[in-house]
């Protein structure tokens, strides 16, 4: 991987593989179906990255191979220095503390208070110390703008103030990447572009995003280097250009 890459795919195949068909990580599959093929993707640190495209056109598949869900066959990848070739099944882990990821559906715990969902990824990255556990809870519910509502349970949050919640357990381990998956699908207008300005903050601090979207009035307001994928195909195109911005 290029030192200035935190995320690099070459000439990569991404096969959609059901669970049966593996037998165990790292051997090969009998079978899959080709999602993506001749991939050319890189991410840079502290850059914003857009992925279009229509539903079912491979977006989540390549997310799901960055985050070493799904496993890379061909062609070569490298995220955040792990290779994605020839990683092993207990260095994922590892290699997930560099990464956060984002839904569309929140994914919070229905039952935990804002500050517990926060406090309960903590414990499941391997977090022990609590008094630093605590200073880290603090300084992320500010950042995300949640401070006094960090007592909350998730029903009592409005969609954007939710949305936050996921996205402070996605920095909790100061990631390289936040992986973000159709993050404000769900969002009213205002709290959309609520989240994009957040969103902004955190890549100005050096953290990455990609970001699968379908909402054309975020790349207008935010421009950013996008990835149009169609017809099993990924590559890169000029948004200025295409939407009329220079």
């Amino acid at each position: 991987m290029s030192i200035t890459n935190v995320i690099e795919l070459r000439n990569a195949s991404i096969y959609h593989l059901d669970a049966a068909s593996i037998t165990e990580w790292g051997s090969s599959p009998k079978s899959g179906d080709l999602v993506l093929s001749e991939v050319n993707f890189t991410v840079s640190p502290g850059e914003l990255v857009y992925l279009i495209g229509k539903v079912g056109s491979g977006k989540s598949t390549l997310l799901k191979t960055i985050y070493a869900e799904i496993q890379l066959w061909e062609g070569s990848g490298m995220v955040a220095e792990y290779d994605l070739r020839s990683i092993r099944r207990k260095e994922i882990p590892y290699l997930r503390r560099q990464l956060g990821v984002v839904f569309q559906d929140y994914q919070l715990l229905a039952d935990r208070n804002a500050y517990n969902n926060i406090y309960y990824v903590m414990q499941a990255s391997g977090w022990r110390d609590k008094v630093e556990m605590h200073r880290r809870i603090e300084e992320i519910i500010t950042i995300v703008g949640l401070k006094g509502k960090e007592y909350k349970m998730p029903f009592e949050l409005s969609g954007g103030e939710q949305q936050r919640l996921s996205i402070a357990r996605a920095l909790i381990n100061k990631p390289k990447v936040i992986l973000a998956d159709e993050p404000t699908g769900n969002l009213d207008p205002q709290a959309n572009y609520e989240i994009m300005d957040l969103f902004k903050n955190i890549v100005e601090e050096g953290c990455s995003i990609v970001m699968a979207t379908h909402n054309i009035a975020n790349i207008q307001q935010y421009p950013a280097r996008t990835y149009r994928f169609l017809q099993g195909r990924v590559e890169e195109i000029d948004i200025h250009q295409i939407l009329g911005l220079e």
